[in-house]
């Protein structure tokens, strides 16, 4: 007796297509992972530039609110008055600055100056590799207050790359600052949190990321031995 078998065309070949067995049921084939690590999933490359022109959205915005902010003051508080906000606590006090916080380093502005531009590009440089929204935020920050601190340097007296930066935000008797300096403080503040909880720049976490290296590590032992 000779039994016959019905094979519908192309099934076999159906079976020998990678990833058809992660099919779902709208047809759609998942990346697979094979447990060697041999095989893995591509890189959201267009989610992250998509996140990267956020970034620059965000720093964008800094620079607007700080140098329109520097503008307020300079036309505001040019005088030489004060305008109380929170008491003594916290004013509006004009004053230009030649060196970094607290006024370090007066003599040496031309040097703050390129450490701007060196900051602005290191951080452009981590936000093309950005993958996490909170990490987004954070480099947009502090993107957008190297970028305005560079311009401050650049362009204003008493000259290119001498300029002075214009505060008028006083805190008490401590020191007195512009929106930039907030913004680079409060992206400062994310970066540590963001950090402190794990989470990387291309987004994740990683715990799950040294997590999974062990996996990869254990099962290509495994192979080794069964080989």
């Amino acid at each position: 007796m000779v039994r016959v078998t019905s094979v519908s065309p192309g099934a076999d070949d159906a079976r020998d297509l990678p990833g058809i067995d992660d099919a779902g049921s709208d047809g759609t084939v998942a990346d697979r992972t094979v447990a060697d690590g041999s095989e893995s999933a591509p890189e959201p490359r267009t989610g992250r530039r998509r996140l990267f022109w956020w970034v620059l959205v965000i720093a964008a915005l800094i620079v607007l609110l700080d140098q329109g902010s520097k503008w307020w003051a300079e036309a505001e508080l040019g005088d030489g008055r004060t305008i109380p906000v929170i008491g003594d606590l916290i004013r509006f006090v004009l004053v230009y600055n030649p060196g970094a916080a607290f006024s370090i380093g007066a003599d040496f502005t031309w040097i703050f100056a390129i450490l701007a531009g060196i900051g602005a590009i290191a951080v452009a440089w981590f936000a093309w590799r950005v993958g996490s929204v909170g990490w987004t935020v954070a480099l947009g920050l502090l993107l957008g207050g190297a970028i305005t601190h560079l311009g401050d340097r650049l362009f204003r007296e008493p000259g290119f790359g001498r300029g002075h930066v214009v505060d008028f935000i006083g805190y008490g008797n401590l020191f007195i600052g512009n929106v930039a300096d907030i913004a680079i403080f409060a992206g400062a503040v994310m970066i540590l949190v963001l950090t402190f909880m794990g989470i990387t720049v291309k987004g994740g976490r990683a715990v799950d990321s040294a997590d999974a290296a062990d996996t990869t590590g254990s099962a290509e032992s495994t192979k080794s031995a069964d080989s």
